[in-house]
C-alpha cells in the first residue's frame, strides 16, 4: 500500500469503523498496532510497521498518535464512534478560530449554526490557511471566523487535541462573525 492510502485506510479504522477488520479500540481509541497490522493483512490492506510509522511521523495533519510504548495507536480527533470518549482537558482558546467549509453549506451554518453532526466535536483551526484546506476538501472554500473567546466567557468548553485541532460541542450562530467571512482566491 502507498502511504497515503494506508492514511485514508488508518482514519476509516481508527476514527469510525474498526469493525471493518474487527480491530478492537478501548475507550479512549487506541488500537494494538499488532493487532491492526494482522488485521489489515487478513483484509488484503497489507503494511509495515515502519510504513505506519511513516504515515504517523509524516501526517501533515498529525492525524494519529502512538502510546508511549509505543504498542498502540490512535487518530487523535474527528472519530464518529459513540464508544470512544477521549478525555481532553478544557483550555481557554485564542479570541479568534477559523472553521473552513464548503461554501454551499453557508446559508445552513449561518441560520443553524456549527453541529458535530456525527463526530464528537466541531473542529476549528487557529489560523486561516488550515481552515481555507480543510474547506477545500469539500468544494470551493469558504472560511467563518468563530469568536471563540466570547463563547468561552459565555460558558462553552474548548479542548484542543494534540495535533492542535481546537474542539468544542457546538457554535451558535451568535458566535459566527459573518462580517469577518473569508472566501479565498481560486
Amino acid at each position: 500500500m502507498q502511504l497515503n492510502d494506508i492514511s485514508r485506510f488508518l482514519s476509516y479504522v481508527l476514527r469510525h469503523n474498526p469493525d471493518a477488520i474487527s480491530l478492537t479500540l478501548d475507550s479512549q481509541g487506541w488500537a494494538s498496532i499488532d493487532e491492526l497490522i494482522q488485521k489489515a493483512r487478513a483484509s488484503k490492506r497489507v503494511f509495515t510497521r515502519e510504513q505506519l510509522d511513516e504515515v504517523v511521523a509524516t501526517n501533515d495533519k498529525q492525524r494519529f498518535a502512538i502510546s508511549d510504548d509505543r504498542a498502540s495507536i490512535r487518530a487523535v480527533q474527528g472519530h464518529s464512534l459513540e464508544r470512544i470518549k477521549i478525555r481532553y482537558t478544557a483550555c481557554q482558546p485564542p479570541e479568534v478560530l477559523y472553521h473552513g467549509t464548503a461554501s454551499r453549506f453557508l446559508g445552513r451554518i449561518l441560520a443553524q449554526g456549527l453541529i458535530a453532526g456525527s463526530r464528537h466535536h466541531v473542529h476549528l483551526s487557529a489560523d486561516q490557511g488550515t481552515a481555507v484546506k480543510v474547506g477545500a476538501r469539500h468544494g470551493d472554500p469558504v472560511v467563518l471566523t468563530i469568536r471563540a473567546r466570547d463563547m468561552y466567557l459565555g460558558g462553552q468548553a474548548f479542548y484542543q487535541a494534540d495535533n492542535g485541532v481546537w474542539l468544542t460541542d457546538s457554535v451558535p450562530t451568535a458566535y459566527i462573525d459573518e462580517d469577518h467571512l473569508y472566501w479565498p482566491k481560486a
